[in-house]
């Protein structure tokens, strides 16, 4: 008797599969749709865009270690379908390799944290969720910090610590009405992360795109 194949959508190449292939048109639509209009240029020049994105991904899969590989491989598919993009369009310079090469590295650092947050704060037990959640909505905060103290652009600044306010306040919501016992560990811990996430980001990320 011929053995059949069935398909599964939680059999780990599938997963796998799956979340490269939403990288690659994540980086290629990050390149295409940037500049087209204000708000776009913003959003799609931002770390928050695609690491939001990896933390979805990761609440959507099953199992937790396939979300956290999951999450690493689709910061790395990100980075490498908008540079594939920039290559196509002409605008990748003499310096886009060490850049991409940076990126690349910083994604395959974040990106299991957050495939891991998303997964957590929809599936994992007790008060872990809560700082999940955290780490999450962090990145947005973070990122609006360094818009602000750093590139003094108070519009953006005001724009994505608004966003990551709502987030949290989202998602703490979420977890207090899952039960979660301490949810208000989300808030708390929130602005701090985004704290070390701007300190981080500006005293490594940009020392290192600094010297390529």
């Amino acid at each position: 008797m011929a053995s059949v194949t069935v398909f599964r959508r939680d059999a780990p190449v599938t997963v796998l599969a799956a979340t490269t292939a939403f990288g690659l048109l994540l980086g290629w639509a990050t390149y295409g749709l940037h500049g087209v209009t204000p708000l776009l240029d913003r959003a799609t020049n931002s770390t928050s865009t695609w690491i939001i994105w990896t933390a979805a991904a990761g609440a959507l899969i099953r199992s937790r270690q396939l979300a956290i590989w999951g999450g690493a491989l689709m910061m790395l598919a990100t980075c490498g379908g908008y540079y594939t993009a920039s290559t196509l369009g002409g605008t990748f310079g003499s310096g886009g390799l060490g850049t991409a090469a940076v990126w690349s590295v910083a994604g395959l650092a974040g990106g299991p944290l957050l495939g891991w947050a998303g997964w957590t704060v929809r599936r994992g037990q007790g008060d872990i969720r809560a700082v999940a959640g955290a780490v999450i909505t962090m990145v947005v905060l973070g990122e609006g910090l360094w818009f602000g103290l750093s590139l003094h652009y108070r519009d953006d600044a005001a724009a994505f610590l608004a966003v990551g306010a709502l987030l949290t306040a989202l998602l703490t919501a979420y977890l207090a009405r899952a039960g979660v016992h301490r949810y208000w560990l989300c808030p708390v811990l929130a602005p701090m992360g985004g704290l070390v996430f701007h300190l981080a980001e500006k005293g490594i990320l940009d020392g290192l795109l600094g010297s390529v």
